[in-house]
């Protein structure tokens, strides 16, 4: 969304649902979904990050520890959203509002617009926090802000306040930038129905996704000792429902028979072991291993047929994960830039899982969508395109390297693997086999998975032999 109207006339108020009076001040839900806000504003800070350990830290209970999710990530993902809104509720710049009353506004129209909390309670649980932080001179402006911000419900203030062309209409219908809701539209080749069901699988709550080490464990007795089913799609795959608790506390999990890990990455991964190569099959490289999610199912996979990884992670701090997650496994794990790592080639598999913009994982990370900046595109398909051309003189000629991000952006997809086939003269395989069971793969020759449609990050993967 990137205009800001003017405010709107008066309307009737929306009709909400009964529920509970003015909660008191002190209210540790709230509390921990604005200090999670606070610190995604002023401190660049990851709310998937910072919300968990609030949590854990003030033992919030079950109902509290729900509800302060709910308020934490469902503020940092309509964000953009919200803050049109306010700009039509206020009677200046929403720049010279003060940033911790502004959080604590973005909370409180959050509680109005897309919540169930009915309004009353909403602005009062709001204005008392502004009170216990700021103190009484602003609350009578975050009152009369709220209240404007409650004589309309989200559509209503859609209708007024969403741009008129197709994309710019979805983009603010699904609180997404524009130009997220454009490389969408872009890759999916529409502006319809099915653009809008891509955006709103960014608000979903997503599954939690396990994947078992191979050698060690099956999907299936994963499934039984977690509670999970296995996954629809890979071998090694279990999804539970959201809200299960933390994934890294399950037995198998800490115990490093399992991991967490999107079952579109798992997918990724496999593609690149099941294509046929002649010759030796032992000598593996991840070229881009951090934080090690597919570098362990990677060695698990090449060590039980007696080969070995090498695993290349440029961020020290980075690599100890990758060593961690690889322990007892044949990875040896190399701090270096993919670009120059130093290493021998004739690798037979080379996987580039390259640094990218993340839009295919908006619904893990609340504020991503807000915080990603098209200028971040250029850089980054630059840097995309340096590590496919030196996976590809590290691969030996008849290997295979899959190029893969977590992004739908064509110029980071189609874009990146058309310019390094120009420049190498390497041989784009049809991904499309190397996906068993998984519908709806399009037109290919690579593959593009879609939460909406396979219930994974959407992924992008690129099969290319040397």
């Amino acid at each position: 969304m990137n205009r800001r109207p003017a405010r709107p006339p008066r309307s009737h108020p929306p009709r909400r649902s009964s529920g509970p009076a003015r909660p008191p001040v002190d209210d540790p839900a709230r509390r921990a979904a604005l200090d999670t806000i606070r610190a995604v504003r002023a401190d660049d800070a990851y709310a998937n990050l910072v919300l968990p350990k609030l949590l854990r830290e003030r033992r919030l209970s079950t109902r509290d520890a729900a509800l302060a999710t709910e308020l934490a990530y469902g503020t940092c993902r309509a964000w953009g959203l919200l803050d049109e809104v306010l700009a039509a509720c206020v009677d200046r710049p929403l720049s010279k509002v003060e940033p911790p009353l502004l959080d604590a506004l973005r909370l409180g129209a959050y509680q109005l617009l897309r919540t169930r909390i009915p309004a009353h309670a909403a602005v009062a649980a709001t204005v008392d926090l502004v009170r216990a932080d700021l103190g009484s001179r602003v609350t009578g402006f975050a009152n009369a802000v709220l209240r404007r911000v409650a004589e309309n419900d989200e559509d209503a203030w859609l209708d007024r306040l969403a741009p008129d062309d197709p994309i710019g209409n979805i983009a603010a219908r699904t609180a997404h930038p524009h130009w997220i809701a454009r490389a969408f539209a872009d890759a999916l080749g529409t502006t319809g129905e099915e653009l809008a069901a891509a955006l709103r699988a960014d608000d979903e709550r997503p599954a939690v996704h396990l994947v078992a080490r191979p050698g060690e464990l099956s999907a299936e007795e994963l499934a039984a000792l977690t509670g999970g089913d296995p996954a629809p799609y890979s071998p090694y795959g279990v999804r539970m429902e959201a809200g299960a608790g933390d994934p890294g506390d399950l037995p198998p999990v800490r115990e490093n028979l399992a991991g967490v890990q999107d079952e579109g990455s798992q997918l990724c991964a496999l593609a690149l072991t099941r294509v046929p190569v002649d010759g030796p099959d032992e000598r593996w490289l991840d070229l881009c291993a951090g934080p090690g999610g597919k570098a362990a199912l990677l060695g698990a996979l090449v060590g039980i047929n007696g080969g070995t990884l090498d695993a290349v992670e440029q961020a020290p701090h980075r690599a100890r994960l990758v060593e961690q997650s690889t322990a007892g496994m044949p990875v040896t794990v190399h701090v270096a830039d993919g670009r120059d790592c130093g290493l021998e080639p004739g690798f037979d598999r080379v996987l580039v899982d390259a640094p990218c913009t993340g839009l295919g994982a908006l619904r893990r990370r609340p504020e991503a969508r807000w915080r990603r900046q098209p200028s971040d595109v250029g850089d980054l398909t630059k840097l995309q395109r340096e590590l496919f051309t030196a996976a590809l003189e590290l691969v030996r000629p008849g290997g295979v390297v899959a190029y893969v991000v977590c992004s739908p952006h064509l110029a980071e997809t189609e874009g990146v693997v058309s310019d390094v086939l120009r420049k190498t003269g390497a041989t784009q395989l049809d991904a499309r086999e190397f996906f068993p069971g998984v519908p709806d793969l399009g037109a290919g020759p690579a593959v593009q998975l879609w939460p909406h449609r396979h219930g994974t990050d959407a992924m992008f993967c690129a099969l290319v032999r040397r």
